[in-house]
């Protein structure tokens, strides 16, 4: 793509032709040394520019990068990692990566196959022959060049005998193509972590999907380490190399020397798949699927002198259990929107992590529920910041929580934890309701009334008798529970977010568990007060939109298709459930929230099968049935979220847009530094973005200037999208929950200093 506005017209002395792309940390662009050879040139963002330990990691980056030498990867040609911008020139390498040959053309075969794994292979050896582990082997690391497979981006590799800068919140790896180690300790990685991820990328190259995939990169980093490969499709001869790559074991893996070895025994055409099926298609991992110029390039480092990596314990007594029968097996597998990210994983312990995808508007709440703080608004008398961690159901499952503020209690919910009551004051759990199975992604807290918590409960694998998931009623008192109902399973299909049940004024209306009507039940008894079957041959959602309620529906053959591109808006009668007339709308959209009165949906722009941001508003007058269409000047990519009546798009490199729903004109737009944030809340006069990683930034909602910004908090996954607002405002009080359902609150007027 040509070069933009603001671009500069030489770095280094290099002169640029053209933008390759931006990444995370920086931007790359093609330009010519003085004899016309071509080069690639990461111009890191002028954020970083100023923090010294980015600037450590960044020579890092370069030193690793120039030990490598060898005709499988990219040379440094120059670098200036002591300029005002750091920049760094590597031979431009022409030719698609990896992921985007699979994606346009399908698996490889044959001798094409055997070539790519050999190459890459070499490239490995090359690689570890200098103490240089790379650490981030994916697709989009692999450039198909005439000459052969090259590896590129070393910015994460380290030298095997270095020391390993902290690493809390920092991206280090994708959980498809990442060894088990790498998920439960990624400081200590050695070269044999990087021959696991070659023995996934040759899976995944052979047969367009990975041998750990799941419905998301949180269940699929938990197959990586405790699951054995899905390897049916891979050819036979192949299949047994790659096996010795994929041990679980480090020790048992091969080098990359006796690797080649393997690899040049086989034969030419490496033979089928020893199978009936057909081979699969092409991927539907489209997280790794990224140009040369976007890697996943760390974050900047935490300063020593942050908040401490451990999360402090509860001073507290034992958790009130669920009094219901444990739940039983694993969710059915449940269709997701479409994640085009590098996510990011630290430090996971038992060993995944989640990449959120949320509900609309922020989970629970209920009629009149506002995380807006009045202007002046005082903190919890007595006050002082505070850090938790709430233990969950499965301790090999950390996840991330949400939470509502109601007076001085919070609650919070989410992943392996139904429901928890925690004191605003100081972070003490009062109680705790927990789940047995493994959570759904983006399925959190359902909401609250004045005596009543709902949340989610998940079958434990050992109980297949029991309901995949439920929705649970807890007294917002002692945490007894009151009821229980099977819930279904099919809002992210319909409308892009996952909100299978919500709670409206003193109601929960619920989807039934064979999906096939909503149920409203009276929140504290459960009673039951109507039903509504959906219309025929469609599945819906419930769509909350301040007072009213809304069904968005969809065809069965779209949502079975899991592309829902002409969905199906119906009021929804809050008394009897009655159905209002169909509007239909030109799809496919996400609802977002209400303004002026109109509910206000963001138009998907869909790249075929692949949505690759937001292009259009729609606003719906639930009293006329009217919609109304404005184009967006762009493609916005990002988290889409709403507050005070404005739409806002969190991009994936911190970048902040505010978009007029009426008009669908941009406000304004904000480069900030917390990548990969949901939000926006509002409160105490800010905008508030955050990520998984703790990282918090204020903004003003007037003109998007920057208040404040926070260093990460917990470790935990960046760049994803969709995921829910993680943070609560309580009066003057910040509370955000962050990975490894980590809590923790500071004063709004008084936040962690950063830096």
């Amino acid at each position: 793509m040509s070069l933009r506005g603001g671009d500069p017209a030489e770095i280094g002395g290099y002169p640029l032709e053209a933008r390759l792309g931006s990444g995370g940390m920086g931007t790359v662009f093609l330009a010519r040394t003085s004899s016309g050879r071509p080069v690639a040139v990461k111009l890191i963002h002028q954020q970083f520019a100023g923090d010294d330990e980015f600037r450590i990691r960044f020579r890092q980056e370069v030193a690793a990068a120039r030990r490598v030498s060898g005709a499988f990867t990219a040379a440094v040609v120059d670098a200036a990692p002591e300029a005002e911008r750091p920049w760094m020139a590597t031979t431009y390498i022409e030719g698609d990566t990896l992921a985007q040959h699979i994606a346009t053309k399908g698996p490889l075969y044959g001798a094409e196959l055997r070539r790519l794994a050999i190459g890459l292979a070499e490239a490995l050896r090359d690689i570890h022959r200098v103490d240089v582990v790379h650490r981030d082997l994916k697709p989009s690391n692999v450039v198909l060049s005439p000459e052969g497979p090259r590896v590129i981006d070393f910015g994460i590799s380290r030298a095997v005998d270095q020391q390993t800068l902290t690493m809390t919140g920092r991206v280090i790896g994708t959980p498809p193509f990442m060894s088990p180690e790498q998920l439960r300790d990624p400081r200590g990685v050695g070269p044999r972590s990087d021959v696991f991820s070659l023995g996934t990328l040759l899976v995944y190259s052979a047969t367009g999907h990975g041998p750990f995939d799941a419905d998301s990169p949180y269940l699929t980093a938990y197959q990586v380490v405790h699951e054995e490969p899905t390897l049916g499709d891979v050819p036979v001869a192949l299949r047994v190399v790659v096996e010795s790559c994929l041990d679980k074991d480090p020790e048992g893996r091969p080098s990359a020397d006796e690797l080649l070895v393997l690899l040049r025994d086989l034969p030419d055409d490496l033979g089928g798949t020893g199978t009936n099926g057909a081979v699969g298609g092409r991927t539907r991992d489209v997280v790794t699927q990224h140009h040369l110029a976007t890697p996943a390039t760390p974050a900047p480092i935490a300063p020593a002198t942050g908040p401490p990596a451990a999360p402090a314990t509860v001073p507290d007594g034992p958790d009130k259990e669920s009094t219901g029968t444990p739940v039983g097996r694993r969710p059915n597998r449940r269709w997701r929107p479409v994640l085009a990210a590098a996510v990011a994983v630290a430090a996971i312990g038992g060993g995944v992590a989640v990449l959120e995808a949320g509900g609309f508007g922020g989970n629970g709440g209920g009629e009149g529920s506002s995380s807006v703080a009045a202007r002046g608004a005082a903190l919890p008398d007595g006050f002082g910041p505070w850090r938790r961690t709430v233990p969950g159901g499965r301790e090999d499952i950390p996840d991330e929580l949400r939470c509502l503020a109601r007076g001085d209690a919070l609650f919070c919910g989410g992943g392996g934890v139904v429901a928890t009551r925690v004191r605003a004051l100081d972070g003490s759990r009062e109680w705790t309701v927990r789940s047995p199975g493994v959570p759904v992604q983006g399925m959190h807290l359902v909401g609250a009334t004045a005596d009543t918590v709902l949340g989610y409960r998940f079958a434990a694998q050992d109980a297949p008798q029991d309901p995949p998931s439920e929705v649970v009623a807890v007294d917002a008192d002692d945490g007894r529970e009151l009821w229980s109902v099977p819930s279904g399973a099919q809002s992210t299909a319909v409308t892009g977010r996952t909100r299978d049940a919500v709670v409206i004024g003193s109601a929960v209306v619920t989807v039934d568990a064979s999906n096939s009507r909503f149920e409203a039940r009276e929140a504290s008894s459960g009673e039951v007060t109507w039903t509504s079957s959906f219309p025929a041959r469609t599945q819906c959602a419930p769509v909350p939109a301040g007072p009213q309620l809304f069904a968005m529906c969809a065809t069965d053959a779209e949502v079975d298709a899991s592309e829902v591109r002409h969905p199906t808006l119906y009021t929804v009668d809050r008394d009897s459930g009655a159905l209002g007339r169909p509007i239909a709308v030109d799809g496919p959209a996400v609802p977002m929230g209400v303004a002026d009165g109109s509910l206000v949906l963001l138009r998907r722009h869909m790249e075929g099968a692949a949505q690759t941001g937001y292009d259009g508003v729609a606003r719906v007058d639930p009293a006329s049935g009217k919609v109304t269409y404005s184009r967006l000047a762009r493609t916005y990519a990002g988290t889409p979220g709403m507050a005070d009546g404005t739409v806002y798009v969190s991009g994936q490199t911190g970048r902040v847009t505010a978009l007029d729903p009426a008009t669908g004109q941009e406000k304004w737009s904000r480069q900030t530094g917390v990548e990969g944030a949901s939000g926006p809340v509002a409160g105490a006069g800010a905008l508030y973005f955050s990520s998984a990683t703790g990282r918090v930034v204020a903004l003003s909602p007037y003109d998007g200037t920057h208040l404040w910004s926070t260093d990460p908090q917990a470790d935990g996954l960046t760049g994803e999208q969709d995921a829910s607002p993680r943070v609560t405002v309580a009066g003057r009080a910040v509370i955000v929950a962050a990975a490894q359902n980590t809590l923790f609150a500071f004063d709004a007027q008084k936040p962690p200093k950063s830096g």
